[in-house]
């Protein structure tokens, strides 16, 4: 056991309803941290190349981060890995609340399991208490249901994360859910738990990590909450703190001289959640309308897209949470009586705008009503939203109709059929069956002919966030060895943050905007520090709450005393080696192309994208030279590899 860590992770055969412990030397944690780090080293030495992932022989993992369990605010979140069913690429999945610190209370780094079970099982972990249990009486049950059910078997002080009906039905768009109905949504990872019989993993446990300078980890964290302010609100104040975000991220984005607001940031998160980008981000051009056909201000403008405002989901809050740790607790529980929903979580921004700005409808009780649903499914609400888009646009250009809906007329802002599509979906039900899956494996059933309509890079839906507004996105999108994500490295969203306001060790180039050469060295050192965010646990948005002692408070766990640089190239590290890990897989990343709407290809003619259109293939050639990885190929050179002390990846690339 080291200091921060248990140096140990426990390993779940379903197929033998066998366990084991296994220790893991200091190096490890020193060359990959925690959270996927740690994970990707793991499941790339024990789980061998061009396995199925539905099958028994995959693996699926669950990592807290290096800091997660501690008292470091912002630190709660737990990684879930794999190879992903829905791209074939390295899979990883992010989410907060309980379960990442429960986990670590148990005793671990991480929890490995493979095989599959002849029966439905979970995986009970209780005061050291190891079993696997029939799951026969929890099959079927939603997430909620689910939880209910446990805790009355087991105590309410367990955390629990598993599969809803999705899952169960093996969608490739499924994810797990935790705290009842927060999800680790992406990368397909809940139909590997479905294909193993695994409905849930239950823990319980006491322990904590030793740190080792007690005094400076505590002095750390108390004097950052001195400045960490959040001032409550009245309604006039939340109504006009609602239209200040907008301008906050738009002066950001565009560099118009600094706003540097943390104790803002911090108390509109607090406030709102993130849902207080939904209108602002529809008439920005940041979130994508239409299908990424349409233009806000035009096709879903102010009059509609404010009926999804924060202010008015604001209305339905009864209480608020946070995750783990975290001071400014931008979570929510919402009541609404119109639809008997006794308590529900606030609908993220993510999944307003897929099922808002993205098919049109600006109808809150239905996008109420989804979130619900999906939350009890498990099942990804990106991926969903713009599967449901997909299908709209088929139905449209005479590619399904009334006979393979079975009646749903499937028009934009039609919110009733849009629901009781979302349902087919979950449960596999006439097309929904068609659709279950994503838009790549759809298009492969309806036709060539609706490749326009699906928006995806390498199968993975592509997020709320137009590339055309934040232009590195495009880059993100296309090359993140986990395709088709916002929540990876973005030299724009390092700026928005800004990361090196955050950890003022930190240091980007100067003027990087303005200098191609200069941009990409910041994409670099970004990409570095952006995993090791993940692998501490971090949430994305803490670096928008200004400075924070974050290398000086894994230093003073751990006892490593490494520099920011050091740490930089343990990011580097853990990047190469999940873009090893798909490339082994066969895919050929750097060949990746986005769909032309996505990149403004051909531009808009109107609106706040206006004549836009984003190269991100050239920047991607200088970003594999900068990182040292064949431009051709993305594959990473062996000099490189040694260098990184990954040698063990030679043999499966060269």
């Amino acid at each position: 056991m080291g200091y921060g860590y248990f140096g140990k992770v426990l390993w779940i055969d379903l197929t033998n309803d066998s366990f084991k412990e296994e220790e893991l030397f200091e190096k490890n944690y020193r060359q990959f941290m925690g959270g996927y780090g740690l994970g990707c080293k793991l499941l790339y030495e024990r789980m061998s190349s061009h396995i199925e992932p539905l099958s028994p022989e995959s693996f699926i993992g669950f990592f807290p981060g290096l800091l997660t369990s501690t008292a470091a605010p912002y630190s709660g979140r737990f990684m879930v890995v794999g190879k992903s069913p829905l791209t074939g690429t390295w899979g990883d999945a992010n989410c907060g609340g309980n379960f990442g610190p429960a986990i670590k209370a148990c005793g671990y780094d991480g929890i490995m399991v493979s095989g599959k079970s002849k029966e439905p099982k979970y995986l009970s972990i209780i005061d050291d208490d190891i079993k696997i249990l029939d799951a026969s009486n929890i099959w079927g049950k939603d997430i909620i249901e689910t939880e209910k059910i446990l805790k009355k078997k087991h105590g309410n002080s367990i955390k629990t994360a598993g599969i809803g009906k999705a899952g169960e039905m093996l969608s490739k768009i499924s994810g797990i859910a935790s705290d009842r109905g927060r999800i680790a949504a992406r990368s397909g990872l809940g139909a590997i738990m479905g294909s193993k019989n695994l409905k849930t993993i239950v823990l319980k446990g006491n322990k904590k990590v030793e740190i080792f300078n007690r005094e400076k980890f505590y002095d750390l964290i108390k004097e950052y909450n001195k400045t960490a302010k959040i001032k409550p609100l009245n309604s006039m104040k939340k109504s006009f703190l609602s239209r200040m975000f907008g301008m906050v991220k738009s002066m950001r984005r565009l560099k118009m001289g600094s706003i540097d607001a943390p104790n803002l940031m911090r108390t509109i998160y607090r406030n709102f959640g993130t849902s207080i980008g939904n209108t602002i981000s529809a008439e920005t051009g940041d979130s994508p309308i239409k299908n990424w056909s349409g233009i806000g201000m035009y096709d879903f403008p102010y009059n509609k897209s404010t009926n999804l405002s924060s202010i008015n989901i604001g209305d339905y809050k009864i209480k608020e949470y946070g995750c783990f740790s975290c001071p400014v607790q931008c979570g929510a529980i919402l009541n609404i009586p119109e639809l008997n929903i006794e308590e529900m979580h606030i609908p993220e921004y993510e999944t307003c705008c897929a099922f808002g700005s993205l098919l049109l409808n600006n109808d809150l009780l239905s996008i109420f009503q989804i979130n619900d649903i999906c939350n009890r499914a498990a099942i990804d609400t990106i991926s969903t939203g713009a599967t449901v888009a997909y299908a709209i646009e088929c139905f449209e250009n005479g590619l399904i109709n009334t006979s393979d809906t079975k009646g749903l007329e499937l028009n934009w802002g039609n919110s009733k059929a849009i629901l009781q599509l979302v349902k087919k979906m979950i449960l596999r039900e006439d097309i929904g069956d068609l659709l279950a899956d994503g838009v790549k494996i759809a298009t492969e059933k309806i036709g060539k002919e609706s490749e326009l309509y699906a928006i995806h890079s390498l199968g993975s839906e592509i997020p709320m966030h137009d590339p055309r507004y934040f232009n590195s996105l495009a880059f993100s999108y296309a090359y993140d060895p986990t395709p088709g994500r916002h929540t990876t490295a973005s030299i724009d969203f390092a700026d928005i943050g800004p990361y090196d306001k955050f950890e003022k060790k930190l240091n980007l180039p100067k003027k990087r905007n303005q200098d191609d050469n200069r941009r990409v060295e910041a994409q670099v050192i970004t990409t570095g520090f952006h995993q090791i965010l993940d692998c501490a646990g971090m949430c994305m948005f803490s670096t928008s709450f200004g400075p924070y002692p974050f290398i000086d408070l894994i230093n003073s766990l751990t006892g490593w005393n490494n520099t920011i640089d050091e740490y930089i190239t343990t990011g580097l590290r853990i990047q190469t080696l999940r873009q090893a890990f798909t490339i082994r897989e066969g895919i050929k990343i750097a060949q990746n192309k986005l769909p032309d709407r996505v990149t403004g290809n051909p531009p808009a003619k109107k609106g706040p994208l206006k004549g836009k259109t984003i190269e991100y293939k050239d920047f991607y050639r200088k970003f594999c030279i900068r990182m040292g990885w064949n431009p051709e190929n993305g594959y990473p050179l062996e000099r490189t590899l040694e260098k990184l002390n990954l040698e063990f990846v030679i043999k499966d690339l060269y």
